[in-house]
């Protein structure tokens, strides 16, 4: 049984898997990281094997709560041996949830195209082609991320929460903002997606991330919705180096 603990710079995730069933998750605060992960283990006594997957560096006193556990902890790494050929011309510098990402694209979509959309913090674009190679992608800014850009950088322009316009012509400048941020995201995805269409055969899109939700209903191409599928990434990994250390 896997413990599966992805680190965000404010909130933690975790999930419990069987093979690749999830049985729990959770997200909670970064403060009662240790209180979380012991009352885990408690509800999950068969747990054996641990990975985290941090974005930020944990703390010390995380760290070695981690080392001293009566389990094995695998921390994610661009080293970390994975079941695809990585050709980012910077592995080392390759964020950890994008390798999770095409983990899971390899594992649950094997011999395949796939393009992984990540809607986050920031919305990042990951592709592997049907021979398990990863050739890289993009990144940008995300929904609130563009919002407070909005507010920081300008004067006079409010910091708003993310809302769908009924008109993509804004009569107010609140109606503007959200015209240009939601609409501006929904049409490069799609154009993304095109330009992967236009040059790759038989593509598969999936979408996941925080803003899965607000999204996936109004993007013009088909995708397939997962927000769980950074973890179910995460517990593949795992899962393909109990066999393959």
């Amino acid at each position: 049984m896997n413990l599966i603990v992805d680190a965000g710079n404010t909130y933690v995730k975790v999930a419990v898997f069987q093979g690749d069933k999830m049985l729990s998750h959770e997200s909670f605060k970064k403060e009662v990281f240790q209180k979380k992960i012991k009352k885990s283990l408690e509800t999950f006594p068969e747990i054996d094997q641990i990975i985290t997957s941090s974005v930020t560096k944990l703390s010390d006193d995380t760290q070695q709560f981690l080392e001293n556990l009566a389990i094995k902890v695998r921390k994610l790494t661009h080293e970390t041996n994975v079941p695809f050929e990585n050709k980012y011309a910077t592995p080392e510098t390759l964020g950890v949830d994008r390798i999770a990402l095409v983990v899971a694209a390899v594992t649950q979509y094997p011999k395949t195209n796939v393009l992984v959309i990540d809607a986050g913090t920031c919305i990042t674009y990951d592709f592997k082609t049907s021979d398990e190679t990863y050739l890289g992608g993009a990144i940008s800014p995300g929904i609130q991320l563009r919002y407070k850009t909005l507010n920081l950088l300008t004067a006079n322009l409010p910091l708003l929460e993310p809302k769908m316009p009924e008109n993509y012509i804004g009569n107010s400048t609140e109606n503007a903002i959200h015209s240009g941020v939601t609409l501006g995201v929904i049409t490069e995805i799609d154009g993304v997606i095109e330009r992967y269409k236009g040059q790759f055969a038989h593509l598969t899109v999936i979408l996941t991330g925080g803003d899965t939700n607000f999204l996936a209903k109004r993007l013009k191409n088909t995708i397939f919705a997962n927000s769980k599928f950074l973890l179910e990434g995460l517990n593949n990994i795992l899962e393909y180096n109990r066999y393959n250390d």
